[in-house]
């Protein structure tokens, strides 16, 4: 069922002329036990898209048949080995689905954006049905709920957020910015700088990380914790503008304490 290498034209998107689409792969798995145990093949279905360096990024398409989850990095060999191409599927089935999340998000954005902020709670939730994972959906229903100062709500979503690797990425950075500042502005500080530490997880060099948490902690009171992560900041950029003038205004201002 490997993809012949001749095929790989065929397969490729005439815009970026890299492959992408709906591939299947297959695997053999037994069901029952003793006597009774049969051998079945088991398709999993992946939305596949071709890097710039030949290799291939792979996300698994979820029960409602839109991707979702963690994405995968493999070798084209190992593409060419084991994925199957599913043309059909992916228009007839795969992509009117992903049209339909994201006309839904859309709607949410916009009642967000009026203040209309139960519709967007409901469209969101309807768009969390079908991929519970969507980061998009997921930070729009955390900012609803602290637009709406339904804090402890709020949390339950930042609980699923820190969780997801994906909302970090350079993608979503608008709104995990509006999210972290309204965690901070909502006063639910701790929160605000778990969020940010996060992030430091999977980045370390990034100076507005390290003066967001300051900033936590200086509103929280804890102004020799904020100290420390500006001079981290201002560490990574001494020419952090933002930085500088927070430290001297903490220092003008007398704050720290013994």
């Amino acid at each position: 069922m490997a993809i012949e290498k001749e095929s790989l034209e065929k397969l490729k998107d005439k815009e970026t002329n890299r492959i992408k689409g709906v591939f299947s792969t297959q695997s053999l798995i037994k069901i029952g036990t003793g006597t009774t145990t049969k051998k079945t093949v088991q398709k999993t279905y992946w939305m596949v898209e071709e890097l710039e360096d030949g290799q291939f990024q792979i996300q698994p398409l979820n029960k409602n048949y839109v991707p979702s989850g963690p994405k995968k990095i493999i070798s084209k060999e190992e593409f060419l080995e084991k994925f199957y191409p599913e043309p059909e599927f992916y228009i007839n089935t795969v992509y009117p689905r992903m049209r339909e999340l994201q006309k839904t998000i859309a709607r949410a954005d916009r009642h967000r954006m009026r203040g209309e902020t139960y519709s967007a709670e409901y469209e969101y939730k309807n768009a969390l049905k079908i991929d519970e994972e969507n980061i998009r959906a997921t930070f729009g229903l955390g900012l609803t709920y602290l637009d709406r100062g339904e804090n402890d709500k709020a949390k339950d979503v930042f609980e699923r957020l820190v969780k997801l690797d994906a909302a970090f990425e350079e993608e979503h950075k608008h709104l995990f910015n509006e999210f972290g500042i309204k965690l901070r502005k909502n006063k639910l500080y701790d929160e605000c700088i778990q969020y940010y530490k996060r992030a430091l997880e999977l980045t370390q060099d990034d100076e507005h990380l390290y003066h967001n948490i300051a900033r936590a902690y200086f509103e929280k009171g804890e102004v020799n914790k904020a100290v420390e992560y500006l001079k981290k900041a201002l560490e990574i950029n001494p020419n952090f503008e933002e930085g500088k003038k927070f430290l001297e205004y903490i220092k003008k201002k007398g704050l720290l304490k013994n």
